[in-house]
């Protein structure tokens, strides 16, 4: 299929990688974007992958209270340099996540967090309630994946949908297209949701 001009321009901002290079992994990948974002990662072509390797050590701790005053983050958002720690997109990046933590109530950063106990859990419950439903047992793993999948993408931040995405962006995509604007290695350290009419959550990787 021919690749257009747009999705080009998307491939790039999402990736950081040069035009070409993503004219031809859309190529490689039949216009398929997921598709192309691996390719280039592969190929050692993404800018972002390769800033993925890259310490950020510096950062900010964004501070969100909703209006009702019922809801409140504290989110650690992490790049490499103060300079960037200080910059107003970094920091907007910042507010949007911990808003939404504040919406959706995430229980973790990302997947790398949950416990392998855990996930265990998890996979034989739907082990379970797949069977239940009487679903062919040759089917039975290929569904409990699909559910996983669908699990993490409603308790992990960055797996979630991004609430202000008119196209279904995840989490993951914003601080990957801001990334790349940038030209830092962004992270999500932790983060800690209160709810005065629940018991508070906090989450996130390498927590102290």
């Amino acid at each position: 299929m021919a690749v257009s001009a747009a999705q080009v321009k998307e491939l790039r901002e999402r990736t950081g990688a040069g035009m070409m290079d993503c004219k031809k992994a859309l190529d490689q990948c039949n216009g398929d974007t997921e598709g192309a974002i691996e390719w280039l990662r592969k190929q050692g072509l993404s800018a972002v992958a390769k800033r993925a390797t890259r310490q950020a050590k510096e950062g900010a701790v964004i501070a969100y209270i909703h209006s009702n005053r019922k809801i409140g983050v504290l989110l650690e958002l992490n790049c490499e340099t103060d300079f960037v720690a200080r910059t107003e997109g970094f920091l907007k990046l910042g507010n949007e996540l911990a808003m939404q933590v504040a919406a959706m109530s995430p229980e973790f950063v990302s997947p790398d967090d949950i416990s392998a106990e855990r996930l265990e859990r998890e996979r034989a419950i739907f082990a379970d309630l797949t069977r239940n439903e009487g679903k062919p047992e040759a089917a039975v793993p290929k569904i409990v994946e699909g559910r996983l999948k669908k699990l993490m993408s409603e308790i992990c931040l960055l797996e979630q949908i991004y609430v202000r995405s008119e196209k279904k962006e995840t989490v993951r995509d914003l601080i990957t297209q801001v990334a790349a604007g940038i030209g830092e290695n962004i992270q999500v350290r932790r983060f800690a949701r209160f709810n005065v009419d629940e018991a508070s959550g906090a989450a996130g990787a390498d927590e102290e």
